[in-house]
């Protein structure tokens, strides 16, 4: 009795620190704030794999963790999203330099003062405009990251990246006419990862062809397996336009962390 109440004694000021600032109500970072939501049936103990979300344009941070596309996949896979809230509703992600980087880096070890963070299970995603972010924050801070989740946006292929994360995974649809597909020279349909394929050297493609984690979206995957380092690189394209696809971060964690994908 008396292990028992010494323990939850000891979870107290974890639990408290987390709650105070868990879902809408922002996490304070100096001028700048973020959100967070825990995953449902966290032991208040266990590390925690991370996603980092880059929100899209004109939105916040507190959109995304109640988000079913996302936060609902996030809570049942046991994983923490953490969703930093862009300045003036919109992410500095063009050049390298960006105050966002820093800013996220920052947010990141914030984060890792109120939990326990597992740091070999970062993964960092982003939509739209936050996908361009994810890119540039992997770019010039990625050596640290397990994986990189960009969903319909990207930037520059032809940027240069002092740094880059474990494992590529991006998804883009060919009708997408806010941030257009990017069709490389000659029609490449592989052009919104070349950057990272050239980065890390990677050189035959596997067609894994169709998969569905939805029965009303069909992707068709790619994949270069040989890359430098042992480093990975996914294309996941469609048909459809500028949208977070139905259990696509959901299967992506679920394969991340050896699991049999599941919808939802």
């Amino acid at each position: 009795m008396m292990i028992r109440l010494l323990l939850c004694l000891l979870l107290l000021p974890v639990a408290a620190t987390a709650e105070s600032c868990e879902g809408r109500t922002a996490c304070q970072l100096g001028d700048r704030s973020y959100h967070i939501r825990l995953p449902d049936g966290w032991d208040g103990v266990s590390p925690l794999p991370v996603l980092m979300h880059f929100h899209g344009w004109g939105r916040q941070g507190d959109l995304i963790v109640n988000h079913q596309r996302i936060a609902s996949h996030t809570r049942r896979r046991g994983v923490l999203l953490i969703a930093p809230n862009g300045q003036d509703r919109t992410w500095d992600f063009r050049d390298a330099d960006s105050r966002d980087v820093p800013f996220a880096a920052a947010v990141i070890e914030d984060v890792a003062k109120r939990l326990p963070v597992d740091r070999n299970r970062i993964y960092v995603s982003g939509y739209s405009y936050g996908s361009a972010m994810a890119w540039r924050y992997v770019c010039q801070n990625g050596e640290g990251v397990a994986a990189l989740l960009a969903i319909s946006g990207t930037i520059r292929q032809r940027h240069v990246c002092p740094q880059g994360p474990r494992e590529v995974r991006q998804v883009y649809g060919f009708d997408d006419t806010v941030m257009p597909f990017p069709m490389g020279p000659n029609g490449d349909e592989t052009h919104p990862v070349a950057l990272w394929r050239t980065q890390f050297g990677c050189d035959a493609q596997t067609r894994e062809g169709p998969w569905q984690a939805v029965t009303w979206l069909t992707l068709d995957r790619r994949v270069w397996k040989d890359c430098a380092g042992g480093r990975k690189v996914t294309l996941d394209l469609h048909d459809g336009g500028h949208f977070i696809p139905h259990g696509w971060i959901g299967w992506q964690l679920d394969q991340l962390m050896g699991r049999v994908p599941v919808y939802p």
